[in-house]
């Protein structure tokens, strides 16, 4: 293999170049304008508070100085991962990052395609709305209704909710949803489903929007029926984008909803809805442990940065653009 030479600029050309990237960025200065928004947000938010990972190598406890408080190196991660609690929490929160995955992922692509083979512009217009309602409304509400939907008759009287008396008369039996450890799994898959599937349909519909429609008319002249047109054509056209997507969701991999599963935890289904989100407010918000808190925090974003990194990796291997 014939190897590269370098090219190395003299005083002048550097000088002449670094003039040429002046002259771009005065040409362009309102688009860098607009970033510096996003800029400031992402060093003001993201960046600057990074030094706060050094809590968890300190036990440190609210109302200590954080400089004072005694260095400890990995303790609070060994302390973690030898955790009675720790396989608990890693299946918790892989089963239900999992199911999300494998069931919730599909149908925002599911129904983009379908919404796309819709020709009567109304009726489309009109379904699209429908779906992308449930993402605004806020998850307390959704809550509070599966609540009322599956709550169980109350000892003065007053009857069970909808979904329970159902569930009563089709198999005989009373069903206590919320109580049931195995249960909860399901019930946090079915609001994820109602509230955002049709929200996840935004970016693909807007990628399928950029299809040429030549080669439909191509295909209907070949004589594709609409499936085939739909698996040919529609499909891969963004695929490109699903990648995309599926790489950022493997970024979120450990993270499963703090808000929607600390509204429908309880007692009796903690051991199955316990997750590293839930087990890090509990420990930190309220014991105030917040080296330990950190830590399993930090853990997170570190199994994250391998499955981002990992889930690029392999796309680009097989031909994809990845993401980075």
């Amino acid at each position: 293999m014939a190897k590269v030479e370098k090219i190395t600029l003299s005083p002048e050309q550097k000088l002449i170049e670094r003039k040429r990237k002046l002259t771009r960025i005065k040409k362009d200065k309102w688009i860098y304008l607009l970033l510096l928004p996003g800029a400031l947000f992402f060093i003001l938010f993201k960046f600057v508070p990074m030094w706060g990972v050094l809590i968890a190598f300190k036990d440190y406890y609210a109302g200590i100085n954080f400089w004072m408080a005694p260095w400890v190196g990995f303790s609070n991660f060994t302390d973690f991962f030898t955790d009675s609690d720790f396989l608990r929490l890693f299946k918790n929160t892989l089963i239900i990052s999992g199911m999300n995955l494998v069931f919730f992922f599909p149908l925002p692509i599911i129904l983009s395609l379908f919404l796309n083979e819709m020709k009567i512009q109304w009726y489309k217009k009109a379904v699209q709305t429908l779906v992308y309602v449930p993402h605004f409304v806020s998850m307390v509400v959704i809550c509070s209704i599966t609540f009322m939907l599956v709550k169980t008759p109350s000892i003065d009287g007053f009857t069970g909710g909808a979904l329970y008396e159902i569930m009563k008369r089709l198999t005989g039996q009373s069903i206590n949803v919320l109580d049931t450890p195995s249960n909860i799994y399901w019930v946090l898959l079915i609001q994820n489903i109602w509230k955002e599937t049709g929200w996840g349909t935004v970016i693909f519909l807007a990628a399928l929007a950029g299809v040429d429609m030549e080669q439909y008319e191509a295909a209907i002249v070949d004589g594709a029926n609409r499936w085939q047109q739909m698996f040919y054509i529609t499909f891969p056209a963004i695929t490109s984008t699903i990648i995309t997507m599926f790489i950022l969701r493997m970024g979120a991999v450990l993270d499963t909803g703090f808000e929607q599963i600390i509204l429908m935890q309880n007692d009796l289904n903690k051991t199955t809805s316990e997750t590293f989100d839930t087990y890090v407010y509990n420990v930190g918000r309220v014991d105030g442990n917040y080296g330990y808190s950190t830590a399993v925090g930090l853990f997170k974003s570190i199994i994250s940065i391998i499955c981002i990194q990992s889930a690029n990796f392999l796309a680009k291997r097989h031909g994809q653009a990845g993401l980075f």
